[in-house]
């Protein structure tokens, strides 16, 4: 498979390049390992450098596991790195291109929440108001705030769990479909609740499908021209769009590819679709260094108020590792190395996506597989922000081997958090 690898670097960053290099290849980071020690090569700022070797390997593994191809872009004190690896596009063979665009899938729920976060501080609404309040009569439990939304704690059922339990069947039900944003509310409302109002943790789509008619109610227009009002012009993220119902990504395109459900079946090109579905919950289209953009601005403060952006960093756990975490419409990662990176993870038919930043928005992470449905490239891409962030592992000591592999099942990456259904 080609791979392709670009770096710009600031003027006082070769001799960090060389160091990094002359470490030669090494496999792909696992996720949460062993810490890297201080001789391990640094950055401008004095944080460890990206390991490029690393970033290749989790995208190789990416492809081993089922991806056609995948990327990865790293922004940070000692320049940009750039890795592409295999094909944007079957058919064709046209190699993996980093200015390719791509679905993102659930990163859109870090844009939404941008958008509510800013209507919050221009005193439209505050987060523990009761979504009803603005929606009457939409919720049937006065109890669902705004912050119950944002945090997944509404205990709204996802709808998508029944709508793709079938995967490709299901998928091209809703491929061409035109939702109201009602219908995938009444969607959510036919099933059993999850859990009380803010009790727990419980991913769903749903959440964010309420967003959205939120804000469209809150500004009297439609959800796209927020997203261009209050994001993508201000930051002039110009690979960055809503795309909805539209089924085509314009320009340089990545093409996705869904797994059936059934092994050894072709993969469907799924590239072209309404992703009405999930509306304001996964239907913007982006690129790797816009993703860059946008996750560094977050985090710089040039979006939100410093409250508001408190209150999205302000998480708590999305599962018993320690590691993971959920603020409003936004993951936090703790990596081996000790760095905390906030974004998301994307997932929609034939998409998989990392875009992270770290707290004061000095360095970002964004990469990118194209497929899904394939729980081990989605895992496998996530290597890539131990990787970025965590620079190289050191080897193993020979002690730490055992007879019974406990050591080698102890550093095996954490299986990657779903938006979505999956059946592998």
């Amino acid at each position: 498979m080609p791979l392709t690898y670009r770096r710009r670097l600031t003027a006082g960053a070769a001799a960090t390049l060389v160091a990094a290099l002359a470490a030669g290849l090494a496999p792909a980071a696992p996720a949460f390992a062993a810490p890297a020690p201080l001789s391990a090569p640094r950055d401008a700022a004095g944080a460890p450098a990206p390991d490029p070797a690393g970033i290749t390997a989790a995208l190789e593994a990416a492809m081993a596991a089922g991806a056609p191809g995948a990327m990865a872009r790293f922004s940070g004190p000692g320049g940009v790195e750039s890795l592409t690896a295999g094909v944007r596009d079957r058919a064709s063979g046209a190699p993996m291109d980093i200015h390719a665009r791509f679905r993102i899938g659930s990163v859109s729920k870090t844009f939404s929440t941008v958008v509510l976060l800013q209507l919050v501080d221009e005193g439209r609404l505050e987060l523990d108001d009761p979504v009803n309040r603005h929606l009457p009569g939409l919720l049937p439990d006065d109890r669902i705030t705004v912050r119950h939304l944002l945090t997944h704690r509404s205990g709204l059922a996802d709808y998508t769990n029944a709508m793709f339990a079938d995967t490709v069947p299901g998928f091209e039900a809703v491929r061409n479909r035109v939702f109201t944003y009602q219908e995938l509310v009444d969607l959510s409302l036919s099933e059993p609740r999850t859990t009380e109002p803010g009790a727990a943790y419980r991913y769903s789509n749903a959440n964010f499908v309420v967003v959205g008619m939120l804000i469209e109610k809150l500004t009297g227009r439609p959800v796209d021209r927020a997203y261009e009002r209050r994001i993508f012009k201000p930051l002039k993220l110009r690979d960055t769009s809503y795309v909805h119902p539209d089924t085509r990504i314009k320009g340089l395109a990545v093409r996705g590819y869904l797994h059936p459900d059934a092994a050894g079946e072709p993969l469907v090109d799924s590239t072209e679709q309404t992703v009405s579905w999930a509306q304001s919950a996964g239907a913007v289209i982006s690129s790797p260094a816009d993703l860059n953009t946008f996750t560094s601005a977050l985090m710089r403060g040039r979006l939100l108020s410093p409250e508001m952006l408190d209150a999205m960093t302000t998480v708590t756990p999305t599962d018993g590792t320690g590691t993971r975490f959920y603020g409003l419409g936004l993951r936090r990662y703790d990596l081996s190395c000790g760095a905390r990176v906030y974004g998301h993870t994307g997932t929609v038919q034939g998409f998989y996506t990392y875009a992270f930043s770290t707290r004061d928005g000095s360095r970002s992470l964004s990469a990118v597989a194209n497929t899904s449905n394939h729980g081990a490239a989605n895992t496998a891409l996530g290597g890539t922000l131990e990787a970025a962030f965590c620079g190289p592992k050191p080897a193993p000591a020979p002690s730490a081997r055992t007879a019974s592999g406990t050591a080698a099942a102890d550093a095996a990456p954490l299986p990657a958090e779903r938006d979505l259904p999956e059946r592998h």
